[in-house]
């Protein structure tokens, strides 16, 4: 099937669910039409690369995280904007509870690890990927060197990842245990 065909056939037909939704989730309609366009542009791009599983999912993805972009770049956010934006779970029927419930979980920690980063990284790091600054934005703010911010980020992406590389680790071994136990009782009874 060609990406043109799919995007009829797959993309098209949610139009009306996607202006609602743009529409229900941004205070401002006159953007909802340009916001439609840019979801279709990145969706189709995307498409183009590999045509994805759930359409469905991709599309309202794609425009939560275009919201989301808005947003950081208005700079002016208010804390409802943020919390309509944290409860859209658009594809909540493609995911199962589950996948929510780690998800959720592996923010907290990420939040409880972010607290554990010393007082400047921790800046750097929300400066840089919480409020879009640039490398030399941030610099200018907290009146450091370029190089001083780029030490600062790696530093917190790297202790974030390994936290997050060790929760899931202990995710897996934890399901691995739960399967052999339930294999066990399965072969008992």
């Amino acid at each position: 099937m060609s990406v043109d065909d799919w995007f009829m056939n797959e993309i098209l037909p949610l139009e009306g669910a996607l202006i609602r939704f743009l529409r229900a989730n941004w205070r401002n309609g006159g953007d909802v039409e340009d916001f439609r366009q840019e979801v279709y542009a990145r969706v189709y791009a995307a498409a183009s690369r590999q045509l994805p599983d759930y359409p469905k999912a991709l599309l309202f993805t794609t425009a939560r995280n275009l919201l989301i972009d808005q947003v950081r770049r208005s700079k002016i956010v208010s804390i409802e904007t943020v919390m309509d934006l944290d409860t859209l779970n658009v594809s909540r029927d493609e995911a199962s509870m589950q996948q929510v419930i780690t998800a959720r979980e592996e923010i907290r920690m990420l939040e409880a690890e972010l607290e554990k980063l010393p007082r400047r990284t921790r800046e750097i790091f929300l400066l840089r990927k919480v409020d879009g600054l640039s490398q030399r934005e941030t610099a200018k703010r907290l009146r450091v060197s370029e190089p001083t911010v780029e030490r600062h980020l790696r530093k917190g992406i790297l202790h974030l990842a390994n936290a997050l590389n060790r929760t899931t680790s202990r995710r897996d071994e934890t399901a691995q245990r739960t399967a052999g136990e339930m294999k066990r009782f399965e072969d008992e009874n």
